[in-house]
């Protein structure tokens, strides 16, 4: 077993199993594997390569387009600044504020061999659903001795103290590794096992409990004489395909005296006589299972023990789905932060209940594409201090952004001093002219108060000149698989931004089609059509006077001041 444990920036700590023979990328953008929340991480800063001898590498970098791209930051390793190293236990990973301690068991990391032989007698099942109402519930034999009543009373008592001392335990735990070591430390303690091995199932597979892949997070013997002869032991495919899919707890008694078990290796050939398999179950699905048997082969497990181990079980179920939850509504937390910034939270929404949307592909689609500039930002760059610049454009993004979001906007990107806005993706409805429109004019409203706060600060006011215009674009997640972005690509993007090269400070130029669509409540006043690049006819323009409010739209007159509602 191979696991980061991890502390970024913000102070959230978590921890992540590194599996064989996969890679585990890091750093701040949201579809890595580990997602730190920490601006001095880079969005691909790092990744975990494992070798064919169970080693991990810690690589500075991410391949993106085929080529190894470094960090900005670097990786520290023990303090040293490293491109590549293989991992040792205990070693401390730096990534910008963030640290990843590296911690690595041999034990756990022992392979655990399946086979798929027929499943011999059993002796004995328990429904997942039953166990803490069959395990508690009286016996059924008449008139035992007093000593035999006070025997069983006192076992019961037993195994409520370690469910209950397990259930303080994970209570507060997240980590899987505690988790398993917790619940086999109290079946060691409660029945005579000799070998425990917890399985976890694969939950980016199928559904399909036939083809789950089970992966041992803990294989542990009761004692240091029997852990060579465990580790060569087998379990049995057979038994846990059945425990999972039938939602039963197996208890296979007496194997070794079985016929029905003759020439099944993983039990007979190795010496096994009793097994007990119970599957980790919640309301949601089957996690995995927890298998225990006993290594001499002239000891057995009692009906009891299964009870006890299906107990263990049914709790240790509920750790494992609350640990994934913890760590499922980690990643939401800091993918919605990330996605929060640039998308209404309507379509966050919809992304983090729906993640097969974040793939590579486009729709075409009619939207309104707004551009807005800062005009005469260099010059104030040049007679303002840097701290007082980058105060500037944060005030100034963070005004606009929360203006594009409640009508409903997209925020493609930021350029500079400018930004890029998407009405209509990705959904689409019949407004998406008009919320733009009315971004765009409260946009230039809350100019206005911004330039009353740089007077009051001593800095020179500045004007805003912004573009729209609406068509048809191709819209989507366009890059690669390592690193993409949501935007649009097509005329409508290039007209718009020709349209906000053309205004003033202070000025909202729309095309025509915007126009149209828009349907507001603002006088348009005609403007020189303009000439764009890729354009046989030239662009109808209007200038949107935003300071009046009247009338109906006639776009009939490409001469006359009309106004729209």
């Amino acid at each position: 077993m191979a696991l980061l444990k991890i502390t970024d920036a913000s102070g959230r700590q978590w921890e992540f199993v590194l599996a064989p023979q996969a890679s585990c990328t890091i750093g701040r953008a949201p579809d890595n594997v580990v997602v730190l929340d920490d601006p001095r991480a880079s969005r691909y800063h790092a990744h975990v390569n494992s070798g064919d001898d169970g080693s991990f590498i810690m690589i500075d970098g991410a391949i993106i387009n085929g080529q190894l791209k470094r960090s900005a930051n670097k990786v520290f390793i023990n303090g040293e600044p490293r491109y590549e190293q293989p991992l040792k236990n205990g070693d401390r990973v730096t990534i910008g504020a963030s640290t990843l301690r590296f911690e690595q068991q041999a034990e756990e990391r022992t392979d655990v061999r399946y086979d798929d032989k027929p499943l011999g007698h059993t002796q004995l099942l328990i429904s997942a659903n039953d166990v803490m109402s069959t395990m508690l519930r009286s016996k059924p034999d008449v008139g035992p001795a007093r000593d035999k009543v006070l025997e069983a009373l006192q076992r019961k008592a037993n195994i409520l103290a370690a469910l209950y001392e397990m259930s303080k335990t994970l209570g507060s735990v997240f980590d899987l590794n505690a988790i398993f070591a917790k619940a086999t430390d109290i079946i060691f303690r409660s029945t005579p096992a000799d070998r425990v091995v917890a399985l976890l199932a694969d939950v980016t597979n199928s559904d399909n409990l036939e083809d789950v892949k089970l992966t041992p997070i803990a294989t542990r013997a009761r004692d240091e004489k029997l852990e060579a002869h465990a580790r060569r032991l087998t379990i049995g495919r057979t038994i846990t395909r059945k425990v999972m899919k039938d939602r039963v707890a197996l208890l296979s008694q007496d194997a070794a005296a079985d016929e029905q078990f003759a020439g099944v290796d993983s039990i007979v050939s190795q010496g096994v006589r009793s097994t007990i398999c119970a599957p980790l179950v919640s309301e949601t699905r089957v996690h995995g299972a927890l298998y225990a048997d006993r290594l001499d082969p002239f000891a057995s497990f009692k009906p009891d023990d299964l009870e006890l181990i299906s107990a263990v079980a049914a709790q240790t179920a509920i750790a494992v789905e609350n640990a994934r939850a913890h760590e499922r509504l980690a990643r939401e937390e800091v993918a919605r932060a990330n996605y929060s910034r640039f998308l209404p939270e309507y379509v966050v929404k919809q992304m983090l209940e729906n993640p097969d949307s974040f793939k590579l592909g486009g729709v075409n689609q009619t939207i309104t594409v707004l551009f807005a500039d800062i005009r005469g930002f260099t010059r104030i760059s040049e007679h303002a201090p840097p701290e007082k610049i980058v105060n500037l454009l944060n005030r100034y993004f963070s005004a606009m952004t929360d203006i594009i979001f409640a009508h409903g906007g997209t925020l493609d990107k930021y350029l500079g001093d400018g930004l890029m806005a998407l009405f209509g993706a990705p959904t689409t409805t019949p407004q998406d002219a008009a919320n733009a429109v009315n971004a765009a004019v409260a946009m230039q409203r809350r100019i206005i108060g911004i330039n009353q706060e740089l007077r009051d600060e001593g800095l020179p006011e500045i004007g805003v000149g912004i573009g729209l215009h609406t068509g048809e674009a191709t819209v989507g997640y366009i890059g690669s698989e390592r690193r993409s972005e949501y935007t649009a690509i097509g005329d409508v993007v290039n007209t718009a931004s020709r349209l906000e090269s053309n205004s003033k400070g202070g000025e909202i130029l729309i095309s025509d089609a915007t126009a149209k669509l828009s349907r507001g409540r603002y006088k348009l006043k005609t403007r020189e059509p303009i000439n764009v690049k890729n354009r046989q006819q030239p662009v109808v323009l209007w200038e949107v006077d935003w300071q009046k409010s009247s009338g109906a739209l006639s776009s009939s007159g490409s001469n006359k001041e009309v106004s729209s509602v």
